[in-house]
């Protein structure tokens, strides 16, 4: 139990990660840095080992990850915006109702890091600057959503999805934005 609590401890350390949305959109790594999807998943796959058992007891809808690239190409700058943010303000919002139906201690760390992360995202996204001939839809949710049942492991492999296709898709589109 005491290497659980390491291990549980090691895994959901926060780094301090800052980064201006300029910063994002420019650095690839500054990027990858605040993808904590993959460690996450690593962390979970111990912690499955070490507890056998992962399974939350809610269900919720999770944003979907799919990205259809003809469809995406064609909207503008604010449209691929609105549509990420309002993928992460979903999965946000499950990863907190989950987070209060967590059973172990190291699945409510692992789903709090998720959610800060989540938000750190969500942050960067909202202060973006972008044209201002048209305004960021607020409640914007994709048409087709995912109602799945929650397992822990479920909402990581969303999140990373939708951080490495979306997101990733649409900020390498902004990057005539940066001076080399």
């Amino acid at each position: 139990l005491d290497r659980l609590l390491l291990l549980c401890a090691v895994a959901c350390e926060v780094w301090d990660t800052e980064t201006k949305p300029e910063d994002f959109v420019c650095s690839r790594a500054a990027r990858k840095a605040l993808n904590i999807g993959p460690e996450l998943e690593i962390a979970l796959v111990r912690i499955i080992s070490a507890l056998s058992s992962t399974i939350l007891s809610t269900s919720f809808q999770l944003p979907c990850t799919q990205l259809h690239v003809a469809t995406w190409e064609t909207k503008s700058d604010k449209e691929k915006q609105g549509d990420v943010v309002a993928s992460l303000r979903l999965l946000i919002e499950g990863v907190r109702t989950l987070r209060t139906t967590a059973q172990a201690g190291c699945e409510t760390v692992l789903l709090q890091r998720l959610e800060n992360n989540i938000q750190n995202h969500l942050l960067i996204l909202t202060h973006l600057q972008l044209s201002v001939r048209s305004r960021l839809p607020q409640n914007s949710i994709p048409a087709t959503l995912d109602p799945r049942r929650s397992y822990l492991r479920t909402v990581l492999r969303s999140y990373t999805l939708l951080i490495s296709g979306k997101l990733e898709r649409f900020i390498v589109n902004l990057g005539d934005r940066c001076t080399s």
